[in-house]
């Protein structure tokens, strides 16, 4: 992998623009999954409580050799575990099966609004990143009247607001918040689940630049300033999703794929109707 850039957060802290998402991928295979990924360069991983694979991801990121300063790991709080006090545990629940003595990013994982306790959690997450155990703190699938409560309340700014977000599904009013804000935005579901990797635009501009559909999205992410993880278990796979920084597309191609967003095109939950 080369020529890979990063985002600089509002913190000052700079995240690479492109990681290993692991939802899904099983324990027993998290630990291969993310040394592969680190060996082909990848220098992001990302990871959550709920994902049940936070002690594979450790033993991974060990197993790869590769110096804890070089790499930028991300985990996320569950909602059972909103609250001040509840987060700061479930934080410290995470690093000891991580096995690391901190994360690069820490984020809420849904704003859970029904719980009413999401402006408790980000209060402990700015202590957290007070203590050195997150050098970086942000929130998941946070809408914009969520952001702008914790922002009010807190005076802190989330470093980065991880969404749903994908050519079918853009967040393009999100965005505008975001950037009004100085927050990243990381796309989960880059590819929409597999469901893009057919869409005629995209095949075509696959065709054209001589990539595979995926590598074409990934890298309509990485040309709109957005962080972006896709996420595999396959090692081929792994490796060509980070073969995207030795191409730019172009402004037409980018018009193009522009045209694909669609009202009805979230695949998961929307962040307003959910507590799971």
């Amino acid at each position: 992998m080369t020529n890979q850039a990063t985002i600089t957060l509002n913190d000052g802290s700079a995240m690479p623009q492109f990681g290993l998402g692991v939802w899904q991928t099983p324990q027993d295979e998290a630990a291969v999954v993310v040394r592969t990924a680190i060996e082909a360069g990848y220098r992001s991983i990302d990871t959550a409580a709920i994902y049940g694979n936070e002690r594979g991801v450790g033993e991974g990121v060990r197993a790869s050799g590769a110096p804890r300063e070089e790499l930028f790991i991300t985990t996320k709080l569950w909602n059972n575990s909103q609250g001040y006090d509840e987060a700061l545990k479930a934080c410290d629940n995470s690093l000891g099966r991580l096995g690391l003595d901190y994360v690069d990013l820490y984020l809420i994982h849904w704003p859970a609004p029904g719980q009413g306790k999401f402006v408790d959690a980000w209060r402990a997450l700015v202590r957290l990143r007070e203590d050195g155990r997150a050098r970086s703190i942000g929130v998941s699938n946070f809408q914009p009247h969520h952001l702008e409560r914790v922002i009010a309340e807190t005076g802190v700014v989330p470093a980065v607001n991880q969404v749903e977000l994908h050519p079918r599904f853009q967040q393009r009013p999100l965005r505008v918040v975001h950037a009004k804000r100085n927050i990243a935005t990381e796309s989960w579901s880059p590819l929409g689940r597999g469901m893009l990797l057919d869409d005629p635009v995209i095949t075509k501009l696959a065709r054209k630049h001589g990539k595979t559909p995926a590598q074409v999205v990934i890298r309509w992410h990485i040309d709109n300033g957005l962080i972006v993880i896709p996420k595999s278990v396959n090692a081929e796979r792994i490796r060509a999703n980070a073969a995207v920084f030795d191409f730019r597309l172009e402004e037409t191609d980018l018009e193009a794929m522009g045209q694909l967003d669609i009202p009805t095109g979230r695949i998961g939950p929307d962040p307003d109707l959910t507590d799971f």
